[in-house]
């Protein structure tokens, strides 16, 4: 009698310990991290492929125009992120961009491509997800200035410029927080990262770019069969920047995107295709993108 009571106890415990080990592997959101690490000794690979189509701009006041009739801006965009755990609370990270740009402007067209700015990160486990807490992350991100940013040639009307609009050729260095909180069937990601660009000179001018907020809030519902759904929401503000120690007004830039997709994962690859829309904005472009991601572990 008191060993099948305890066969029944031991049953219990380990069913319970399943349920609060529920662990679905995706490849995530587009854009919003997740907060745990790889782990120790492993080392992962993930390609993205965006096909970014410029509807319009948003204007300094925050108004949407749209291209005229017969013109075009578009990019693709291939990003390739790698991570390898250092320990088990420890992980260096980092990102490579490589862009084709097109665009036909009042006749006149013209393409380039070219590396973009690169991205080396550092990532710190806090906390592990608990009934309460979420599994939390701190993050210290430095931008590389390895994309065109100065010499830009006006006959390529602006396809040649490979760094990154929020600071060509400004070294950044900057700090935030991943948050992940599974939710069975839910899985739910936040973050956001403040950066400090650092004074550059551009094609003689002492520039230094506004500081600026990425934000996004994302979360995945799983399905059967390896499929799961995924909604984010992104966010970016910038103050003004300034010019030889001047301000120069609206210069300052802002956006908001949402991004669904669908997911496939199994335990040695996991992918996702999403579609990302910028929704409002100021000193922006108003694009439309197609997503793929597919991520390795070794």
């Amino acid at each position: 009698m008191v060993l099948i009571v305890l066969v029944l106890v031991s049953c219990s415990i380990s069913f319970a310990h399943e349920e609060c080990e529920w662990n679905p592997v995706s490849a995530g959101p587009v854009t919003a991290w997740t907060a745990p690490l790889c782990g120790k000794g492993k080392f992962v690979i993930q390609p993205f492929l965006f096909y970014n189509r410029t509807r319009g701009v948003f204007n300094s006041e925050g108004h949407y125009d749209s291209l005229p009739g017969g013109e075009y801006k578009y990019q693709l965009q291939q990003q390739l992120f790698a991570q390898y755990g250092l320990t088990d609370r420890l992980e260096i990270d980092g990102q490579a961009v490589y862009q084709e740009n097109s665009i036909r402007q009042n006749d006149m067209s013209a393409h380039s491509q070219g590396f973009g700015d690169s991205y080396m990160f550092l990532r710190y486990c806090a906390i592990e997800e608990t009934d309460w807490m979420p599994h939390t992350a701190a993050l210290f991100q430095a931008k590389l200035p390895t994309g065109k940013y100065e010499g830009i040639d006006p006959d390529k009307l602006g396809t040649d410029q490979m760094g990154a609009t929020s600071g060509g050729g400004s070294y950044d260095h900057g700090y935030g927080i991943n948050l992940t909180k599974k939710i069975e069937p839910f899985v739910f990601h936040a973050d956001a990262i403040y950066s400090f660009p650092l004074e550059v000179r551009v094609d003689g001018v002492d520039t230094e770019y506004g500081e600026y907020l990425n934000y996004d809030f994302g979360a995945e519902y799983f399905l059967a069969k390896g499929f799961n759904l995924m909604l984010e929401f992104n966010g970016f503000i910038q103050s003004d920047k300034k010019e030889s120690g001047s301000s120069a007004p609206a210069t300052d830039i802002n956006y908001l995107a949402a991004a669904p997709g669908i997911g496939w994962s199994c335990d040695k690859a996991q992918a996702l295709l999403a579609y990302q829309r910028v929704l409002a904005g100021t000193n922006t472009d108003a694009n439309d993108s197609v997503v793929f991601t597919i991520v390795h572990t070794f």
